[in-house]
């Protein structure tokens, strides 16, 4: 049995699907001719409004090394001109391969741990 729990906008959804071994064979033959996500090669990704201010927050790390977490937020305040913008740079870096974040006693540190320019 297969149990499908969740919601499909505000409408709640529990959904059991009874499988024999029969069909959990047939469900695995198709996985296994799905390619992995790693050997698809990637979409061209439309450039976006997004990028600009991206490339400015990631370009401000770089050339500053390291920055306590409310100042590198004040400056991607003052970058974007708006506080969600900031913060929403600010999540993007912490999540980024090209930034180590540190414990830096009472706030993190945001360290360029990407290539330089």
């Amino acid at each position: 049995m297969l149990r499908i729990r969740g919601t499909v906008g505000d409408w709640p959804v529990d959904l059991s699907i009874d499988m024999d071994e029969g069909d959990w064979a047939q469900l695995g033959a198709q996985l296994q001719a799905i390619k992995p996500a790693e050997a698809v090669a990637p979409a061209a990704r439309p450039a976006s409004q997004d990028d600009a201010p991206w490339q400015l927050a990631r370009e401000l790390l770089r050339k500053a090394g390291q920055l306590s977490g409310p100042d590198l937020l004040e400056q991607l305040e003052g970058l974007t001109g708006s506080a969600s913008a900031g913060k929403r740079l600010l999540v993007r870096l912490r999540h980024s391969a090209e930034v180590k974040v540190v414990s830096g006693g009472d706030t993190p540190l945001y360290r360029w741990d990407g290539p330089e320019a």
